[in-house]
C-alpha cells in the first residue's frame, strides 16, 4: 500500500531553492532515510510532509486512511503543559483512558480522600472497558526506556535534551502508520539509542527519517534517498550498501564527464576554425556543441569542508590528574582519579546522562574547580573546546564578521595565509552565505561555523562534546579524517558510535558514584565485553539454579508438571536457542547489505519482528512452567 507520494516538490528560502521538482514515494513497511547536506532543506521537507510547511509548487499526497507522526528537532508544546499531558495528548480514546488513569493514580498518592479514590475507581473501570492495559504497559515501557520518571513536571522546566526525549516518547506511544523522525538520536545516551534501534527494527511502522548516526542508518533503514543538487537518487538497502553504490555512481559519472570534456576540446577547436558563413549543418553542430559543453561542465564540484590547523607546539608535559576528587553535595562526580595524558591520545568518554561527563570536561580546562587532588597543565596547551551548547552567536551579525573577530589573516598548516573570505570558502560558506545574517543559518550550518571558530585558534588539545549533532555526513567524514591526522590530544563525548569507533584508542567509562574505569578498546569492543559479562552472569545463575533444583527435587510440591507440560518444558529451552540464532542471522542480513531488493528487505524485517515476538512468548511460557517445576 502506498502511504506517501511527493511529486515535483519545490521549496525556496528567499530566492534560493532548497529543493526543486523532487519526487519519491514510501510504501507500507519501508524504513527510509533522507540524506543530504546541511542547508538543503531536509527538516523543511519533513515538515512539509507532516503538513506544517507549505510547498512553493508541487504536491504531497498522503493516504487518507493512515496517521502520520512527526518528531521535530525542536519540540513544541503548550504553555503550562506537563509531561503526562503532552505525551498522551492524542485523539486516541485508549490513550485518553490511559491519561485519565495515570493522572488519577498520581493524585491518589498525594490525596487519600474518598473523592480522589472514587475518581481512580472510575478511571480503572474505563481502562477495563477499553481494554487499555496493554497500551498502559507500552506507555510505561517507552517512558522507562527514555528515563522519564516524573510525568508531573512542566515541559518548560525540562532541558532541551529532556524535551526531545519526551517528544520521541510521545510519537512512539501514538504508533502512527507513518513515523517521520528528524534526528531522533540527538540527546539520547547510548543505551537509549540501542533500545530505540531494537524497538524500530521489531516494529511494523513505516519510517522516514533524517539522521547523521551511521550505525543507526545501517541497522534500521531498508532504503536511502539522497538529495543532491535538487536531484533525487534512490538506493535500495542499508547505509553500507548506499555508500558502495554512491561511489560507483560518482565514478561512472566522472568517466562520462571526462569523455565529454575530451570530445568538447575537439569541437571547440572546430568552432574556432569555423568560417563565418554558417550553413544548416554548421548550425546543428553548434547546437550539439553547446549541449556537449553543458554535459562536460556537469562534473560534481569538490564541495567538501577543508579542515586544516596550524597546531600550536605541544610540549612533553601535557596534562596530569593526581588523586582528584569532585562532588556536588552527596553526589560524587570523580573519586580518586589519576591519569597522565599523552601526545596523540584519543579518548572516548562513555556514561549515562547526568553522571558528570560535562563536569569532567570543564575540569580538564580549569573552568570547574576540584575538591581535592591536583591537576597539572603543561605550559604549551592550547584548548579547543567544542561544547554541546555551541557558540551564542549574535543573530543580527553576518557570518564573515564572526570570523573577522578572530583573525584577519590566518596561517594554515601548509604555510599559506588565508583571508576570512577564503577561510569560509573552505568550510563551504559561499560568498553569498558569508554575507548572510546568522539568523538565516540552518542548525548544521551554525555547527559548521562554530567548528570553524574553534579550529582557527590553532588548538593542540581538542575537547569535543557531542560534535556530531546536526553535522551532515560529508562534513562528519572530513572531520574524522582531520582528527585521524591531528597530532595533539583529542577527548570525545558522543552518542555517535561510528564516530567513536573510528577515532578513539580507549574509553573512560563513567559508572556513577565517582567511578571512572579505563577500558582499552573501542566502543563496539566495550559493548561486546558487556555482552560477554552478561552472558557469564546468566550462565552463573543457570548453574546456581541447577544446583538449587537438585535440592528442590526431593521436596514435595503442592503442584507438579503434567507429563505433557514436562515435555513442553524440556523442549522450550532448545526452541528458544534456535530462535535466538535465527534472530542473529536475520539481523546480520540487514546489516551486512546481503539483502538488497525492497521486497526481500521488507520480508526479512517482518520475519525478524515475528521471530522476536515468538522468543518473547516462549520465554514467558518457559518461566511459567519453570515456576511450577521448582515449586514456586
Amino acid at each position: 500500500m502506498n502511504l506517501l507520494s511527493v511529486d515535483n516538490a519545490t521549496k525556496y528560502w528567499g530566492e534560493k531553492p532548497l529543493y526543486e521538482n523532487i519526487s519519491f514515494g514510501i510504501q507500507q513497511g519501508q524504513k527510509v532515510a533522507l540524506v543530504a547536506k546541511n542547508g538543503t532543506g531536509k527538516s523543511t521537507l519533513l515538515n512539509s510532509i507532516a503538513g506544517k510547511e507549505s510547498l512553493d509548487s508541487g504536491e504531497i499526497a498522503i493516504n487518507k486512511d493512515i496517521t502520520v507522526g512527526l518528531l521535530e528537532q525542536e519540540p513544541k508544546f503548550e504553555e503550562g503543559q506537563n509531561v503526562l499531558d503532552y505525551v498522551l495528548s492524542s485523539d486516541s480514546p485508549i490513550l485518553g483512558a490511559v491519561k485519565n488513569y495515570e493522572a488519577a493514580l498520581q493524585a491518589s498518592t498525594l490525596d487519600y480522600s474518598d473523592a480522589v479514590l472514587k475518581q481512580l475507581d472510575i478511571a480503572t473501570a474505563k481502562m477495563e472497558e477499553m481494554k487499555a492495559w496493554d497500551a498502559e504497559a507500552r506507555v510505561k515501557q517507552i517512558l522507562t526506556a527514555f528515563k522519564i520518571e516524573d510525568t508531573a513536571q512542566k515541559m518548560v522546566s525540562l532541558s532541551g535534551g529532556q524535551q526531545k526525549r519526551v517528544a520521541l516518547s510521545k510519537v512512539l506511544i501514538e504508533e502512527p502508520n507513518l513515523l517521520i523522525l528528524d534526528e531522533p538520536t540527538n540527546h539520547l545516551d547510548l543505551d537509549m539509542i540501542e533500545w530505540l534501534e531494537e524497538y524500530l527494527t521489531r516494529s511494523k511502522l513505516s519510517i522516514l527519517l533524517v539522521t547523521h548516526d551511521r550505525y543507526f542508518l545501517d541497522r534500521i533503514c531498508t532504503e536511502i534517498i539522497e538529495l543532491v543538487d535538487s536531484t533525487i537518487y534512490t538506493h535500495q538497502g542499508n547505509y553500507s550498501y548506499y555508500i558502495e553504490k554512491k561511489a560507483e555512481r560518482e565514478a561512472n559519472h566522472a568517466v562520462t564527464v571526462e569523455k565529454a570534456k575530451n570530445l568538447m576540446r575537439k569541437e571547440l577547436d572546430w568552432v574556432r576554425r569555423m568560417p563565418k558563413a554558417r550553413g544548416t549543418k554548421q548550425k546543428y553542430r553548434m547546437d550539439a556543441f553547446h549541449d556537449l559543453k553543458k554535459k562536460a561542465n556537469s562534473g560534481k564540484k569538490d564541495e567538501k569542508v577543508q579542515i586544516q590547523v596550524n597546531m600550536s607546539r605541544l610540549g612533553k608535559k601535557i596534562l596530569e590528574f593526581e588523586s582528584v576528587y569532585k562532588s556536588f553535595g552527596t553526589k560524587k562526580i570523580v573519586d580518586d582519579f589519576s591519569y597522565i595524558f599523552k601526545r596523540k591520545e584519543r579518548v572516548g568518554i562513555v556514561g549515562d546522562n547526568g553522571v558528570g561527563k560535562s563536569t569532567f570536561l570543564n575540569m580538564l580546562t580549569g573552568t570547574e574547580s576540584i575538591d581535592e587532588g591536583t591537576i597539572t597543565k603543561g605550559e604549551t596547551i592550547v584548548y579547543g573546546y567544542y561544547t554541546q551548547k555551541g557558540l551564542s552567536f549574535d543573530e543580527d551579525r553576518k557570518v564573515i564578521d564572526v570570523v573577522r573577530d578572530i583573525t584577519e589573516n590566518h596561517t594554515m598548516s601548509d604555510g599559506t595565509t588565508l583571508t576570512p573570505l577564503q577561510l569560509l570558502n573552505k568550510f563551504l560558506f559561499t560568498p553569498e552565505k558569508q554575507h548572510s545574517y546568522i539568523s538565516t543559518l540552518s542548525g548544521g550550518e551554525r555547527k559548521r561555523l562554530y567548528l570553524c571558530t574553534i579550529l582557527l585558534k590553532n588548538p593542540n588539545f581538542l575537547i569535543l562534546d557531542e560534535p556530531t549533532n546536526d553535522l551532515d555526513l560529508d562534513t562528519l567524514s572530513v572531520l574524522e579524517d582531520f582528527l585521524e591526522e591531528f597530532q595533539g590530544c583529542v577527548i570525545v563525548v558522543t552518542h555517535d558510535r561510528y564516530f567513536m569507533d573510528k577515532l578513539v584508542d580507549h574509553l573512560f567509562i563513567f559508572e556513577g558514584d565517582g567511578v571512572i574505569k579505563d577500558f582499552n578498546g573501542k566502543y563496539s569492543e566495550y559493548r561486546a565485553y558487556l555482552d560477554e559479562v552478561e552472558k557469564q552472569k546468566k550462565q552463573a545463575l543457570k548453574e546456581e539454579k541447577k544446583a538449587d533444583d537438585k535440592k528442590v527435587v526431593q521436596k514435595t510440591s503442592s503442584k507438579k508438571l503434567s507429563y505433557k507440560e514436562q515435555k513442553e518444558y524440556e523442549a522450550l529451552e532448545q526452541e528458544i536457542e534456535t530462535l535466538e540464532a535465527k534472530k542473529e542471522e536475520l539481523e546480520g542480513k540487514l546489516s551486512d547489505g546481503s539483502v538488497t531488493s525492497p521486497d526481500d528487505i521488507r520480508e526479512v524485517s517482518e520475519t525478524l519482528g515475528q521471530v522476536m515476538e515468538e522468543v518473547d512468548e516462549k520465554m514467558m511460557r518457559w518461566m511459567e512452567l519453570d515456576e511450577i517445576a521448582n515449586g514456586g
